[in-house]
């Protein structure tokens, strides 16, 4: 068994972070018979019908119940930061709801013929720490033997009903926020190639471990219409989910869009995560042309990413104060906007 001082848990596993998730087009296949009987669950306000970030249930007292899950393979080598990212990327899901996350149940895969499993404790003090700070409960999980190492949340959260964010809440005429910079896939898989640059160590965890937890304030503004966090899909990807949810078209300014660092040197030594490819196979034909460098920025797959939020104009002063009183000052100005549709299918042009 590799001792402790040798591990590099990246080494572990064939994919990394949210880079790990199937495909959209794969998984259309695999929900490709979901019932969507109105009658199954009548109190299921948001169920997989629109791929939203989390369900939602009606307690029928003003409150509703989220609920979701996610976990993945090491993006980090670091055991105590790949626990805090993988936990705060699940409990982005509840924010993105526009809800407060209360509890988390542990969901560990563990190779135990690999792997000490002091490790896994490690990681586990990681996850405690980021849950510490959400203001969330963990109260227990579940463990198996698998061949890579696996780690994440299922997460319940609360969110007053009128305050209920979708991904499909988006209107035209509708500004687009994004909360975090892009790039994390890019990095990730730089720093596995043995390219990254010394300046950029640290980079993309420590967004990666940044809480969404902006995205409870922004949900009680007035004018807040829609929401959803970026990342296995990249933004192109889950800004065509919005556009489809709500039948509309959308713009995206990619000088707009803000880069962890200078992403064109890693893209230039072919730092490109395969889920890029992916994600660009799924979507590419809603999306109009756009150069490849750009491209490969905007599929980028980011795990633990900002919130992607569609805001009435009137809402947008609203939406600056907030996100200034988060210490969100960098991501006060747009990237985009919703407009009408024009034809069938969403369609996402690129400026």
């Amino acid at each position: 068994m590799t001792t402790k001082a040798e591990i590099r848990l990246t080494q572990y596993s064939h994919g990394a972070g949210c880079g790990c998730k199937l495909s959209p087009a794969v998984l259309d296949k695999i929900l490709a018979n979901r019932d969507t009987s109105p009658d199954a669950m009548a109190k299921l306000l948001v169920g997989n019908h629109s791929r939203d970030d989390a369900g939602a249930y009606d307690l029928e007292d003003g409150r509703v119940l989220l609920s979701t899950t996610d976990f993945f393979m090491p993006i980090v080598d670091d055991p105590f930061e790949f626990g805090r990212i993988a936990s705060a990327n699940a409990i982005s899901d509840i924010y993105a709801m526009g809800g407060d996350p209360v509890m988390a149940i542990a969901v560990l895969g563990w190779p135990i013929d690999k792997l000490p499993a002091e490790v896994a404790g490690e990681m586990l003090e990681g996850s405690r720490s980021i849950c510490k700070e959400a203001g969330v409960a963990l109260a227990g999980g579940h463990s198996i033997d698998s061949p890579e190492p696996i780690f994440g949340l299922a997460v319940n959260g609360l969110v007053r009903k009128e305050h209920l964010k979708t991904n499909d809440g988006g209107r035209a005429g509708d500004v687009l926020f994004l909360t975090k910079a892009v790039g994390v896939g890019i990095l990730s898989t730089a720093e596995k190639r043995g390219v990254l640059r010394e300046e950029d160590r640290g980079v993309a965890a420590a967004s990666m471990m940044r809480l969404n937890s902006v995205g409870s304030a922004l949900a009680k503004i007035d004018g807040v219409q829609g929401m959803t966090d970026v990342t296995g899909f990249g933004l192109l990807g889950h800004l065509t989910e919005m556009c489809r949810g709500a039948e509309v078209n959308a713009e995206v300014d990619p000088a707009a869009v803000r880069r962890l660092t200078d992403l064109d040197y890693y893209l230039e030594r072919g730092a490109v995560p395969g889920g890029t490819g992916r994600n660009w196979e799924s979507y590419g034909d809603h999306v109009g042309p756009v150069e490849e460098a750009v491209r490969q920025v905007l599929c980028d797959p980011q795990t633990s990413g900002g919130l992607l939020v569609a805001v009435a104009p009137e809402a947008v002063d609203a939406v600056r104060e907030v996100l200034v009183g988060a210490g969100l000052e960098a991501h006060v100005e747009p990237v985009g906007r919703l407009m009408a549709r024009a034809g069938a299918g969403a369609y996402v042009e690129v400026l």
